[in-house]
């Protein structure tokens, strides 16, 4: 026997062994290390994810807090917009606000192609990177969903609460949705008011917002601000360092506006949703889907008036599928003279109800059959589609300000005017009527008479209508901005789809894209617009410039332009000092600048043939365009847009500037490269100026390419309008 050949093989088999054992023990060790690894990894991911834009310019990290409560902060190339801001939802039962955490995420890219019934562009292009993050609440169990849209022009979220055991119905109170801005930036702003729009903008800090140091006596008769610093959405902001930055929203439906209380030391913006009659916000159900928040952000503020497209990609397609009946109209119509007071809305003096019998006339009524076959032939003369008529119905004599709830029947006209007869007369010229429903705020009457009303405007052939919504809302103790209004105005949208029908709507909640859904809500007012010229201080040179980056980001604008007499003195009154803040070339730049596919030669007929050479333009301009193209803007100062006729070679152009002159230099690269174009230039003349001498314009043609460039000299209120035509 070789003992010490079995000692060493003994030898080797036990060092065999312990090296097994240390080889097994490292790699339990190593297994057990990268779980953890993993695990903390995992952690992390569900504690904080990243969302980037298609062009990675855009940046949006979201976290849970310590506490559980998600937040989120935002940068573009870089630079902070938007520094950690928490969200959350308090509902009467339960509050949605922190002791969460992340139960999964979702990721998914958008890249499609949409075509609006009417609008700016032929073709829209949606393209974002979404986010879905699935939240439990510990404490109830009740799940939320966070989904975050980032596009290369912003970032849009949401909070949704599918069908789950743990809530059904709830009843909202509060909204916490923040955002928190990194500076005292320079912000353009209007009061913060649950009933009206309709007020001329503000320019300052957001450490100066302060609704009380403000002269509300400016032409606004129901005012109900939501608080000393609160504003309203959109909102629109630029930085010490030249970031723009635009808050807003989109898809608002079945639930209140969001207005915004400003924290003026910290520059941080709460939302704050309009109340309803019984103080809470909403009343909700799942499966429940918020409005989207909107942050738009750019280093060039060309691109945040273009950005009117992401609001309108956070929507829903179009829910009426034959949509041809739906058509741009251009029109003139019996309203301005009674803004400048001529004739009147009332056909009496005053009356007890809504009949007719009993009416005695007061002369000056302004809807008579005589007076709208006049505008019917103006407008057949000269190519508009249509003619608006309001005070053509009983009840205007006594409902403004008594809070009444029956004054109109939207279908017994006044003794004066003939129905029959006019509409019969607007046929055989080719010209549409637009019906006008001024509903006075009793919003329960109008939806009593609504089918009536659809009936007799289907009778007579009327494809439109303009409503109004004037006072204080019945139901009372509502708002213009609650629920219970912001369905009203869909679902008025929605029955008029169902009879093929349009709406344009005055006085209502401001639009955030749902003309792409209903596209027969053709456009609306929301805003203080041109009427105001006619009875008060008017609206300021800048105001038209600001609406591009606020107003219309939500779409179309009534906003009524093409007023030639901007001096109210001419009728009648010659102490009157009221005014249109503009030359008259700059109300033919609005047709271009404030896009509508509903666009109104709101002056007088008589006015317009003074004129004719201007008024050649109101005529040619179009309405619904293939492209557009903003090629100078400056929030409060200046914009210029480019747009190109739907389905033609025409281009348009307009630029408008505020109560400076202005001289610039813009290149018409966007002309079809290789053809010759007639250029027909609308420009104010060397005297010109909005208040000394505001009618002084001149007209000149010239031959232009694509590669032509074109100077621009802008009195002050001053604007310049230009048609393109293949030579």
């Amino acid at each position: 026997i070789n003992w010490s050949y079995i000692l060493l093989v003994n030898t080797l088999l036990i060092a065999n062994f312990n090296l097994n054992f240390l080889y097994n023990q490292y790699f339990f060790i190593m297994r057990k290390c990268f779980n953890l690894a993993l695990a903390a990894f995992m952690g992390c991911l569900l504690h904080a994810q990243t969302l980037q834009s298609p062009d990675q310019q855009l940046k949006m990290d979201f976290s849970l807090t310590t506490s559980g409560q998600p937040q989120y902060q935002m940068t573009y190339k870089g630079k902070q917009v938007i520094k950690p801001s928490t969200l959350g939802l308090v509902t009467k039962e339960k509050s949605l606000q922190k002791d969460f955490e992340i139960k999964g995420v979702d990721v998914q890219v958008v890249n499609e192609k949409w075509s609006p019934v009417l609008g700016e562009y032929k073709e829209i292009v949606n393209n974002c990177n979404e986010l879905r993050v699935h939240l439990q609440q510990k404490n109830s169990d009740i799940k939320v969903d966070l989904v975050f849209r980032m596009f290369d022009n912003g970032l849009g979220f949401r909070y949704e609460i599918p069908t789950q055991d743990k809530i059904h119905y709830f009843e909202l109170t509060d909204e916490t949705t923040q955002f928190n801005l990194t500076g005292d930036h320079k912000v353009f702003w209007i009061p913060g008011d649950f009933d009206s729009q309709e007020y001329v903008y503000n320019e300052s800090k957001l450490s100066e917002i302060d609704n009380n140091k403000l002269n509300l006596n400016n032409g606004i008769a129901l005012k109900t601000i939501g608080g000393q610093y609160v504003v309203q959405a959109p909102l629109m902001m630029k930085s010490a360092d030249g970031l723009y930055i635009n808050i807003f929203e989109a898809a608002v439906d079945n639930y209140p506006v969001m207005h915004l209380d400003v924290n003026r030391t910290n520059y941080g913006l709460n939302s704050l949703l309009a109340p309803n009659a019984v103080g809470s916000k909403a009343f909700l159900r799942t499966d429940f889907k918020s409005p989207w928040r909107t942050i738009i952000v750019s280093d060039d503020a060309r691109k945040i008036v273009a950005s009117n497209t992401m609001i309108l990609n956070l929507n829903e397609p179009s829910k009426i599928k034959d949509t041809s009946w739906i058509k741009p109209m251009k029109y003139v119509g019996v309203w301005w003279e009674m803004h400048v007071g001529k004739t009147t809305w009332d056909y009496a003096g005053s009356q007890d109800g809504t009949s007719a019998q009993g009416l005695k006339a007061n002369g000056r009524h302004g809807a008579t059959t005589e007076n709208t076959k006049h505008y019917i032939d103006f407008a057949a003369k000269n190519g508009f589609d249509g003619v608006l008529v309001e005070g053509w119905n009983v009840g205007w004599e006594d409902w403004f300000g008594n809070w009444k709830e029956d004054v109109f029947d939207f279908t017994t006209p006044y003794p004066d005017f003939d129905l029959k007869e006019v509409n019969d007369y607007a046929k055989a010229k080719g010209v549409k009527m637009i019906m006008h429903h001024e509903t006075s705020g009793s919003v329960a009457n109008y939806e009593r008479h609504l089918d009536r009303a659809m009936n007799l405007m289907k009778e007579y052939g009327y494809p439109a209508t303009k409503s109004g919504y004037v006072g204080k809302i019945i139901p009372r103790g509502e708002h213009h901005d609650g629920q219970t209004m912001v369905n009203h105005f869909h679902y008025v949208a929605q029955r008029m789809a169902e009879n093929k029908l349009m709406v344009n709507s005055h006085e209502s909640v401001r639009p955030t894209g749902m003309n792409r859904t209903y596209p027969n809500y053709i456009a609306a007012e929301a805003a203080r617009g041109n009427e105001f010229n006619g009875w008060s201080e008017g609206n300021p040179p800048m105001h038209e410039t600001i609406l591009p980056f606020t107003r219309l980001m939500g779409g179309p604008m009534d906003y009524t332009p093409g007023i030639f007499e901007t001096k109210m003195n001419i009728y009648g009154n010659k102490d009157s000092k009221y005014c249109v803040h503009t030359t008259l070339t700059k109300q033919l730049a609005l047709y271009v600048t404030l896009y509508s596919p509903l666009q109104m030669a709101a002056d007088l007929p008589e006015n317009y043939e003074k004129y004719p050479d201007a008024f050649q333009f109101i005529k040619d301009v179009a309405v619904d365009w293939d492209d557009t193209k903003v090629l100078e803007a400056e929030p409060g100062y200046y914009v210029t847009i480019a747009r190109k006729a739907k389905g033609k070679e025409d281009w348009f152009l307009g630029a408008i500037t505020d109560e400076n002159a202005r001289q610039s230099e813009v290149t018409l690269d966007f002309l079809t490269p290789g053809k010759k174009y007639i250029a027909t230039i609308y420009e104010d003349a060397p005297t010109a100026d909005w208040d000394k001498n505001p009618k002084a314009y001149s007209i000149r043609t010239v031959e232009v390419t694509s590669k032509s460039p074109l100077k621009l000299k802008l009195a002050k209120g001053g604007g310049t309008a230009v048609s393109f035509k293949l030579k």
